[in-house]
């Protein structure tokens, strides 16, 4: 019985043996603070003695994840340990996170992305032909319009220099009177072909008064001689800008707005994907297509028209028709579009644009549209 006892007490001594140890290494009053960082208890070892049964313990817990270590030097300056605090996130079982490393592969898989339609310029061949299709697929209300007008053409060029001289001449000027300014402009020049920086930088204004051009319009062709002068534009970087770029580096001409810029990207360059969101008929035509109790405002434009990408200069000409079947005036951008159309209908629009002029010059917003008036017009 008694060599019974020492043994019990032996087994005791070596349970507790490495409880007390640690307790030792550190000093009473931090075992609290120690519990609290490190996250973790030590589950005492339960003992159970009866009268001649053997020792026998509880079974043994299931290990815990042991998350990752963070270690950093205690801020306590009385004491020089380091201090381990664990993270206590819990990880999710490795077979869910395959399962749905799974699942979201397999729907990547079985929803491909539609296919992003990169549009050409409309002078190509046939590409008047697909923007018709992808409007028609794009906005069924839109295809009513397409039946009831002929499709637009876009196969007239000129140089971009020679271009936008022509649309600082038209601005705010009827057809006629444009047109007459423009012919003695040209021969001044020695034709079209002599419309150049230098022989523009070599008119005077005096010379361009007298042939009916303001000397404000003078300043503005002078500034876009110079620009190219300079080397800030030239014609082989207009065609090879993006529609940012360009927007950006020809609204830094004097006398060349952001309506111009536009019209000068469909007519001349004939870029596909062109909205010209202050022009009043095309936001008028918006408004008529959708049904809208207001007139859309330009900053409205872009969300509005969003499904017409990447053909709304396409888009936009429609815009101009449905407006003036709806008695809506012709602005200039009707009339530069009308190059488009057959010959009666161009003399027909000309006609209402002459007749319209002066009622619309006394409207600020209208006044804007008249910039370029006809510039792409023939």
């Amino acid at each position: 019985m008694g060599e019974q006892t020492q043994t019990q007490n032996q087994a005791q001594t070596q349970t507790q043996t490495p409880t007390q140890t640690q307790a030792q290494t550190q000093p009473h009053h931090d075992s609290a603070a120690s519990a609290t960082v490190t996250g973790t208890t030590t589950a005492p070892t339960t003992m159970e003695i009866t009268n001649g049964s053997s020792l026998t313990s509880s079974p043994p817990a299931k290990i815990p994840f042991r998350p990752r270590k963070i270690r950093k030097l205690s801020p306590d300056p009385k004491s020089s340990q380091i201090v381990v605090a664990e993270t206590q996130a819990t990880p999710k079982p490795l077979a869910t996170i395959k399962s749905t490393k799974s699942k979201a592969s397999h729907h990547q898989r079985a929803v491909p992305a539609a296919p992003r339609i990169v549009a050409r310029s409309l002078s190509c061949d046939g590409e008047v032909e697909i923007a018709l299709r992808h409007l028609r697929s794009a906005d069924p209300l839109i295809a009513p319009l397409i039946d009831l007008h002929q499709a637009p053409t876009f196969d007239t060029f000129q140089t971009p220099f020679l271009a936008l001289t022509r649309s600082i001449l038209y601005q705010q000027l009827a057809y006629k009177a444009g047109t007459s300014i423009y012919t003695r402009f040209i021969a001044l020049c020695g034709g079209e072909a002599g419309v150049l920086p230098e022989t523009v930088l070599a008119l005077t204004p005096q010379q361009l008064r007298q042939i009916g051009v303001s000397g404000r319009k003078a300043s503005y062709l002078h500034d876009l001689a110079r620009k190219y002068q300079n080397g800030i534009l030239s014609d082989s970087a207009i065609v090879n800008m993006d529609d940012k770029s360009l927007f950006t580096m020809l609204t830094m001409v004097n006398g060349i707005g952001s309506w111009s810029v536009h019209m000068f990207m469909i007519f001349s360059l004939h870029r596909p994907d062109v909205l010209p969101i202050n022009d009043l008929n095309v936001r008028k035509g918006v408004q008529l297509l959708y049904s809208l109790e207001e007139l859309p405002r330009p900053s409205q434009m872009d969300q509005l028209c969003e499904k017409w990408r990447p053909y709304r200069s396409v888009a936009s000409w429609y815009m101009w028709r449905l407006a003036e079947a709806k008695g809506a005036p012709s602005s200039a951008a009707a009339v530069a579009a009308g190059a488009s159309l057959p010959q009666h209908q161009q003399e027909e629009q000309q006609q209402h644009h002459q007749q319209t002029q002066q009622p619309q010059l006394l409207d600020p917003i209208n006044s804007i549209l008249n910039l370029g008036a006809c510039a792409w017009g023939q």
